[in-house]
């Protein structure tokens, strides 16, 4: 080789622990460790005890008040994501249009929930609800008719969205700001009314939020137990506080298995079910 011809320099191998996976191990691992592994458990049990087969399974559908509780569960979490929703988000929009010491404020407002147990939170809205509680109080003051809030599908929907609402916002504010006001007034300039603007424009570019919040508020609604205990009835009993009577109460890990197991899996037949029509308005939004 001639002394005046280049030479490209060696490039060293790289090893396996340098790539990018080899930095999601211990992630991976903790999460095989504190969700794997139970979740296994939890399967095996629903298929081992009392006997190895699925009695479990036939017993749960075969029950007619486990498939209602079941039903029930979902239809409270669908509301409680509703009303997430429609209070979030003039919140999470109000907390783009306003300036950096008001935002600060609302910022707070979101985070202190954070801050104050659930229980306490849960007890406080006990009080509150009430027959005789501040807001039946104010009613009657009024002059109307005390409505029944306490041990209420109503009141747990109530107590679930206060609880939930923070995870609502969050999700719809880390859209929001990264959307350009200015094309709102752009929109206008050219001729469209505020509110078309805003469902043509503004609404389109915000929905990933809205989803991404859904999915946060739906899938945690669907395994509260304490505020659904201390606000509901038997008429407002979710799948989470059966199977905390078949485990703690009657020590029946099988049929609480395979509640738990029923729970997850039809959860995760409506996820991906949603999961096409998710995507077609994510490309939507960003055609927008």
């Amino acid at each position: 080789m001639s002394a005046l011809e280049p030479t490209t320099p060696s490039v060293p191998k790289r090893s396996w622990l340098s790539r990018p996976f080899a930095l999601t191990l211990p992630a991976l691992i903790l999460l095989a460790a504190v969700i794997g592994y139970p979740l296994l458990t939890i399967v095996l049990r629903s298929l081992s005890e009392p006997q190895w087969g699925v009695q479990n399974y036939l017993w749960f559908f075969g029950a007619p008040v486990n498939l209602t509780v079941l039903q029930r569960t979902f239809v409270i979490s669908a509301w409680v994501t509703i009303v997430c929703v429609v209070c979030a988000y003039p919140y999470a929009y109000l907390m783009t249009a306003v300036g950096p010491r008001a935002r600060l404020v609302l910022v707070l407002c979101v985070l202190i929930p954070f801050w104050v147990s659930g229980v306490v939170r849960t007890l406080s809205w006990v009080i509150l609800l009430q027959d005789s509680g501040v807001i039946n109080s104010l009613l009657r003051a009024a002059g109307f008719d005390g409505i029944r809030l306490i041990r209420t599908q109503t009141g747990v929907v109530i107590g679930m969205a206060q609880v939930l609402l923070p995870f609502m916002i969050l999700p719809l504010y880390s859209v929001m700001k990264g959307i350009d006001l200015r094309l709102m007034r752009a929109a206008q300039s050219l001729g469209a009314r505020p509110s078309r603007a805003f469902f043509t424009v503004y609404l389109p570019l915000s929905l990933p939020g809205v989803y991404a919040g859904a999915i946060i508020v739906f899938i945690l609604a669907l395994g509260f137990y304490i505020t659904p205990a201390l606000l509901g009835g038997p008429r407002s009993t979710m799948l989470s506080t059966l199977v905390q009577t078949q485990v703690l109460s009657l020590l029946q890990w099988g049929r609480g298995g395979a509640m738990g197991v029923v729970l997850l899996v039809t959860t995760f037949v409506l996820l991906a079910l949603a999961a096409p029509v998710m995507r077609s308005r994510y490309r939507e939004a960003g055609r927008h």
